[in-house]
């Protein structure tokens, strides 16, 4: 059982740098079609290469710390498919709270589900932490209205829930499994 996973492992970690190398080949490409966007798409990569480099080593710390601290039976009554409405909205209240890129989301996002979160529960989880964080909510209300804000709200909350259930409901009919 242990050689399947360990083959397993390493057909997704090959399969990750082929990505990976495909997209280097696409970037690379397209650079040499497009010499005038060299030095803008060179400029990106690096900033973004340098904010992964600071933020990453902290987010590997915080999601080790989950990882050890924050038990199975804790993340299934408070996220899992028994949670039901209390679920959806913690998983929503939890993504408002974060600052910070959503790339920082994803290894909690799959620590959670490794220790039985229901999808739905995730995909509420990623869509609020995307769109929904309080402080953006208090420069919207500021600049938009409140009535702009409270209708954007609502309808996000209502969509984000709507997207979960329709993703847990596909991933559930077709024996999705979640690496």
């Amino acid at each position: 059982m242990k050689e399947e996973k360990k083959k397993e492992q390493k057909k997704k970690m090959l399969r990750d740098w082929l990505i990976f190398a495909g997209m280097v080949v696409v970037a690379a490409v397209l650079i040499y079609l497009y010499p005038s966007k060299q030095e803008p798409v060179i400029s990106a990569s690096f900033d973004y290469l340098s904010e992964m480099i600071f933020i990453l080593p902290a987010v590997m710390v915080l999601m080790g710390l989950f990882s050890v601290y924050i038990p199975k039976d804790t993340v299934v009554k408070y996220f899992g498919k028994a949670s039901g409405i209390k679920g959806f909205f913690l998983a929503i209240l939890f993504g408002t709270l974060p600052t910070g890129p959503l790339y920082v989301a994803f290894p909690m996002a799959s620590t959670m589900i490794k220790k039985g979160a229901r999808i739905s529960n995730i995909v509420m989880f990623l869509s609020a932490w995307a769109c929904i964080k309080i402080p953006q909510e208090m420069v919207e209300l500021q600049f938009l209205g409140p009535e702009f804000m409270l209708a954007r709200l609502f309808l996000t909350i209502i969509f984000v829930g709507l997207m979960g259930l329709v993703i847990e409901w596909i991933i559930d009919k077709t024996g999705g499994e979640e690496d």
